[in-house]
C-alpha cells in the first residue's frame, strides 16, 4: 500500500469517526431546543389527546418544550407531508395513527410514502371506537340500529372526523359486514364532529373512545357497541359489535414517528422515554380512563404494526370502493 493511499484511508477513517462522534454528541444533547409534535386533526380529538399526553411527559423528562401543533385537513395528509419534508433532526415529529395506514391506499398520489418516508419511534396506545348515536335516535341496541338502517337504506347518516379516519373505516367495515347502507358525513376532526352529533345535526358515529367517553358518561351520547373484539373495561356494559356482527373488529391506535433519516440515537432515546411513560402508573391510569391500552415496544415493533394495519385497511378500501372526498 502506498503512503498516499494509507494517508487517504486514515483521513477517511478519521472522518467517519468524527461523523459518528458528532452524531452521538447531537443525540446526547438532544433536545437542545423546543420540539414540535404535529397533529393532523383539530384539537379535542384522540390524536390530539395522545399528542398532548406525550408532549407533557417528554417536556418534563427531557427539559425542553414539546409543543403540539394542530394542522387539520386532508385526512391528516397536510400535517404528515409537513413532517415528511422536515429536517430529520428530531425536532419535528408526528403523532400518527390509523389514518396514516389508511391513506396509503385511499390517496394513491400522495407526495410521500408513509412506510418509506418515516421512522417509527414508539406505539403509544390502542383504543376501541364506540358506535354511538344521538339520544334522540330511535335505536337503543346494535340490532335495532341494523334493522333501522335496513328499513331505510341510505337514510341513516354516520359521521366521522374525516374521510379515511379510523372512525370512517370502522363504519365502512360495519356496513360491509352487517349488510347495511349508511350515508357518511365527514368533518375536519372529532371536536367539531362531536358538537354536531350531540346537537342532533348528525345521527351516529364510530368515534375513538377517548374523545367521546366524557359525552357518553354525561348522557349526551348513547353507546351501542365498541369496535374491539371484546368489551372495554372503560364501558363494561356496552357490548362488542362482534357479539352481534360475528368477526367484526377494529381498533384505533396512536404512536410517534419521525422523518426518515432521523439519527437512531434520537429515535432510541424517544422510544425509551415513551416506554417509561407507559410503565408509569399515573400514565397508565390516564390511558385507562379513556379506554386506552398501552402499546409500547421497540421502533421495529411499531413499524411492523403499521405495516399490518396498512394491509388490513387496504382490503376494506378496495372492497368498498372508497374514494377520498
Amino acid at each position: 500500500m502506498t503512503v498516499a493511499r494509507r494517508r487517504v484511508l486514515q483521513l477517511a477513517g478519521t472522518g467517519a469517526a468524527a461523523l459518528i462522534l458528532a452524531r452521538t454528541a447531537r443525540a446526547a444533547d438532544y433536545p437542545a431546543r423546543p420540539v414540535r409534535i404535529l397533529v393532523g386533526f383539530a384539537a379535542g380529538g384522540t390524536t390530539d389527546i395522545s399528542a398532548r399526553l406525550v408532549a407533557q411527559w417528554l417536556t418534563a423528562r427531557l427539559g425542553q418544550a414539546f409543543i403540539v401543533e394542530n394542522r387539520p385537513g386532508a385526512s391528516s395528509n397536510i400535517a404528515t407531508e409537513a413532517v415528511a419534508k422536515a429536517s430529520p433532526d428530531g425536532y419535528t415529529l408526528l403523532m400518527a395513527g390509523n389514518p396514516n395506514a389508511i391513506n396509503a391506499t385511499l390517496f394513491p398520489d400522495l407526495a410521500f410514502n408513509f412506510i418509506r418516508d418515516f421512522a417509527p419511534v414508539a406505539g403509544l396506545m390502542r383504543v376501541p371506537n364506540v358506535m354511538e348515536v344521538n339520544p334522540a335516535f330511535p335505536a337503543t341496541t346494535i340490532a335495532e340500529f341494523i334493522a333501522c338502517a335496513k328499513a331505510h337504506p341510505g337514510a341513516v347518516n354516520v359521521t366521522s372526523a374525516g374521510t379515511g379516519t379510523t372512525a370512517h373505516l370502522s363504519g365502512e367495515l360495519f356496513q360491509m359486514m352487517a349488510g347495511v347502507k349508511l350515508t357518511h358525513v365527514p368533518y375536519r376532526g372529532s371536536g367539531p364532529m362531536l358538537i354536531d352529533l350531540i346537537g342532533g345535526q348528525v345521527q351516529a358515529a364510530f368515534d375513538n373512545m377517548p374523545s367521546s367517553i366524557a359525552a357518553i358518561r354525561a348522557g349526551k351520547l348513547r353507546p351501542l357497541g365498541v369496535t374491539t373484539a371484546t368489551r372495554s373495561p372503560a364501558l363494561p356494559d356496552v357490548p362488542a359489535i362482534g357479539e352481534v356482527v360475528p368477526g367484526y373488529e377494529a381498533s384505533g391506535w396512536f404512536g410517534l414517528v419521525a422523518p426518515k433519516g432521523t439519527p437512531a440515537e434520537i429515535i432510541e432515546r424517544l422510544n425509551r422515554e415513551i416506554n417509561a411513560a407507559l410503565a408509569d402508573i399515573k400514565i397508565r391510569e390516564r390511558l385507562a380512563q379513556v379506554g386506552g391500552v398501552p402499546i409500547g415496544g421497540t421502533p421495529d415493533d411499531f413499524g411492523r404494526h403499521i405495516a399490518d394495519e396498512t394491509k388490513k385497511w387496504a382490503g376494506v378500501i378496495t372492497t368498498m370502493g372508497i374514494k377520498p372526498e
